[in-house]
């Protein structure tokens, strides 16, 4: 018997380990694969996170010395007037993202994925956004708002986009909410393609003959078959737009008078060059803790709902 069947031979004997948490052979190369992974991203991701939390309990400016303080922190985040109205504007506006990309994108998919001419060109048309960095786009959508705008709105003697909209204290949240809406409907959209091309057409031709409208066939047919994807999309636009960031750097830097503070900026300006590392920390976990209890919300209640 050659050396080579000897190996093959002895391969097959040979047992392969098995874990100790099933009854399942595991090969050694999927540990080789996942452990190392598995230390990386805890030594990157839960190693500064409890770091993070361990900071929010003392008084510590990121640098120097600091003490223990406790729940100090956390308690003077609910008298705060600043925090409140940073947590009251970030739902607002992710309220209204997430219902208009959702409308938007779920109309667009179900119009792209019809018999289309230029179809594929319309969809790449659709994705370009997405794939633009938001603080270059925001730039530039600020200098929209600023300039070509407010002249627009003297011309047609419209008072109110006859100013700016960035600088008014009632209307300054719109240009953040229009930027976010734009560039997120490509993602969104996306899915909700997936999503439709999941759809067997036998059922469409089936529910044809029966005599079903259009309005029918959405809401009898396409928006059933597609609530997977529509559940991942409200999560996803939700947890996006409750972390508004980029928009507003870009835009308004939390302007006019603090009024377009969203949560993340109050946490990057405050904690990293207002002096406020352990309180915005603190901060930062509460503001953790809220997102993971909206998408295990959404999660529960929409995924109860899905019909598959």
């Amino acid at each position: 018997m050659s050396h080579v069947q000897t190996a093959q031979a002895a391969a097959v004997k040979r047992p392969k380990k098995r874990s100790a948490f099933s009854k399942r052979k595991v090969d050694r190369a999927y540990y080789w694969m996942v452990v190392p992974a598995a230390v990386i991203f805890g030594l990157f991701l839960y190693v500064p996170f409890v770091q993070g939390v361990a900071y929010s309990f003392t008084n510590s400016q990121g640098f120097g010395d600091y003490k223990w303080i406790g729940f100090k922190n956390y308690i003077a985040l609910f008298s705060d007037d600043r925090v409140g109205h940073a947590y009251l504007f970030t739902f607002l506006i992710a309220i209204a993202i997430t219902i208009l990309i959702n409308v938007i994108s779920m109309f667009l998919a179900v119009a792209l994925n019809g018999n289309l001419w230029f179809k594929n060109g319309f969809r790449a048309i659709y994705f370009i956004p997405y794939t633009l960095g938001v603080l270059v786009i925001g730039y530039v959508f600020k200098y929209i708002f600023m300039t070509p705008l407010p002249a627009l709105g003297r011309a047609l003697n419209i008072g109110w986009l006859s100013e700016s909209l960035l600088t008014s204290e009632h209307y300054a949240w719109v240009p953040i909410v229009f930027l976010a809406v734009w560039q997120g409907i490509a993602y969104s959209t996306l899915i909700y393609l997936a999503g439709l091309q999941t759809i067997d057409s036998e059922i469409y031709e089936a529910a044809s003959i029966d005599g079903v409208n259009g309005w029918q066939r959405f809401s009898k047919i396409t928006f059933p078959l597609i609530g997977p994807f529509f559940t991942i999309n409200l999560v996803l636009t939700m947890k996006n737009a409750l972390g508004t960031f980029d928009q507003v750097v870009a835009l308004t830097n939390g302007g006019p008078d603090s009024k377009t503070e969203t949560v993340t900026y109050l946490i990057y300006s405050g904690g990293l060059t207002g002096g406020e590392y352990a309180y915005q920390t603190a901060n930062a976990v509460l503001f953790f803790i809220v997102l993971a209890i909206i998408a295990f919300v959404q999660l529960k209640f929409f995924g109860n709902k899905e019909k598959i």
